[in-house]
């Protein structure tokens, strides 16, 4: 696998929104976000940022080539403080390992920042087996699944949990 590094997100990384929402790349979202929506999604990333309630970042190779996003941000899941992760690789770079990869350097950095949140969540659908996978090859636990409606649907994802404790 290539060295990867995760860079904070900032005012130039639009595009990246924009070559992700794609049908094929958005199959397991319940379909791509309108522009409106992606203008907003980013000004929520830089909003979120800035006030500390999130870490975005993207996901650059060795020579900085953006692969892909990841994050993650201040959520309640299970009554609990927790936070909870996210990701996309773009269509060029998948199959190499950077989502594993970058959701490893992702749990260090939350390990850094949990402040009292003890786990790291992940909710992918459970039609998306790159996804799950990539949770389960980072050591988190599979704690259920649930259907919740995003982007207009009905979405069924599975619950993953990573102990930032321990």
């Amino acid at each position: 696998m290539e060295a990867l590094r995760l860079r904070i997100w900032s005012e130039n990384d639009l595009e990246l929104l924009h070559a992700a929402n794609t049908p094929e790349m958005t199959a397991h979202l319940n379909g791509p976000e309108t522009d409106d929506e992606i203008l907003e999604r980013h000004a929520r990333y830089l909003r979120l940022v800035a006030s500390g309630e999130a870490r975005m970042f993207v996901i650059e190779d060795d020579e900085g080539a953006a692969l892909g996003s990841i994050g993650h941000w201040h959520v309640v899941w299970r009554e609990e403080p927790a936070l909870e992760t996210g990701w996309f690789v773009r269509p060029e770079a998948q199959g190499r390992g950077v989502a594993s990869t970058a959701l490893a350097l992702l749990a260090e950095d939350a390990r850094a920042h949990r402040g009292e949140r003890r786990y790291l969540t992940a909710f992918p659908g459970v039609e998306n087996p790159a996804s799950n996978g990539v949770c389960r090859r980072n050591g988190f636990t599979q704690a259920g699944s649930l259907t919740m409606e995003f982007r207009g649907a009905e979405l069924t994802v599975n619950e993953w949990a990573l102990d930032l404790t321990t």
